[in-house]
């Protein structure tokens, strides 16, 4: 993703804005303390993931879900997936592997959220069958798309499946620099229990707009290739404590990185949260470090 990325990220303040004033009523929701931790890459690739793949690997999601527990499936964006298809990418992957599936551009981009019954009934239809391997499913709108499209948008979440969990990327400025706006936005997606989806890119500081609209967080995470990126990774897994303290219930962190024989900046995340929260997330390694068997 390369959406806010910046020339030169020593120009950027990278410091985590304070928390919207209502993201810690709703997680205050959630009595039963945290459920699920998903932290993963956008693609599995071996093109996007260079380095990554021991040598002689045949099928990379089979390596991939070995390393990580969760992808954020962005393939699903360019093309609407069928039942097949996500069946055959269901069972490469471990039972406890969750896939987020990024909602078709038919929807989005070029229907623009109009007329799109069919083309949602049809997405829906095919990821279901992911079955308990569903973690979310999201919707990055274009853009170009403004706060004078907001029946359409509205339209569209009062439409979803309830039985598909989704959540929601707002990308244009006027979202959020219209106060009455964003928090008539987020009044809608908690009434329909949508997640907000928070931005974490260089040049697009106010899409960190710390507003959560149910008890889960999801998080899109992109890298400067620069030691910036563990700072900001340190000061995520303090935000994420605290909102762990306060009633977290998923937590969904996907790390867009150009990756070319470096470190994974996923592995450093989940390190520190197993260190914090004594998890046990299994922890990736690149190619260099990876012994076993290839698929």
């Amino acid at each position: 993703m390369k959406f806010g990325k910046v020339a030169d990220p020593s120009r950027i303040n990278f410091t985590l804005p304070e928390d919207h004033p209502s993201t810690k009523a709703i997680l205050s929701q959630n009595k039963n303390g945290l459920e699920n931790i998903s932290i993963g890459c956008a693609k599995w690739s071996r093109a996007d993931l260079k380095g990554f793949y021991p040598k002689g690997t045949k099928d990379e999601l089979r390596y991939y879900a070995t390393q990580f527990n969760s992808i954020e499936l962005n393939a699903t964006f360019y093309g609407m997936p069928t039942p097949e298809q996500i069946i055959t990418w269901k069972d490469k992957t471990p039972d406890h592997f969750r896939f987020f599936p990024k909602i078709t551009n038919t929807v989005s981009h070029f229907r623009r959220l109009i007329d799109v019954t069919d083309a949602v009934t049809q997405f829906a239809s095919s990821v279901m069958h992911f079955d308990e391997k569903l973690g979310m499913v999201f919707l990055q709108l274009h853009d170009n798309f403004q706060p004078k499209d907001y029946n359409r948008l509205e339209k569209f979440v009062k439409d979803w499946p309830q039985e598909v969990p989704v959540a929601i990327e707002l990308r244009n400025e006027e979202w959020f620099s219209d106060e009455a706006v964003f928090n008539k936005t987020c009044a809608l997606f908690e009434d329909h229990h949508i997640t907000n989806i928070i931005v974490d890119t260089p040049g697009r500081r106010d899409m960190l707009h710390m507003r959560l609209t149910t008890p889960n967080t999801f998080i899109r995470y992109v890298a400067t290739d620069s030691d910036h990126d563990y700072q900001r990774l340190d000061a995520w897994i303090d935000r994420l404590t605290n909102w762990k303290q306060q009633g977290l219930r998923n937590l969904y962190f996907f790390v867009h990185q150009d990756i070319s024989g470096s470190n994974l900046l996923s592995a450093y995340l989940i390190e520190k949260i197993n260190n914090a929260w004594n998890t046990s997330i299994h922890v990736p390694k690149m190619a260099t470090e990876s012994t076993g068997t290839l698929f």
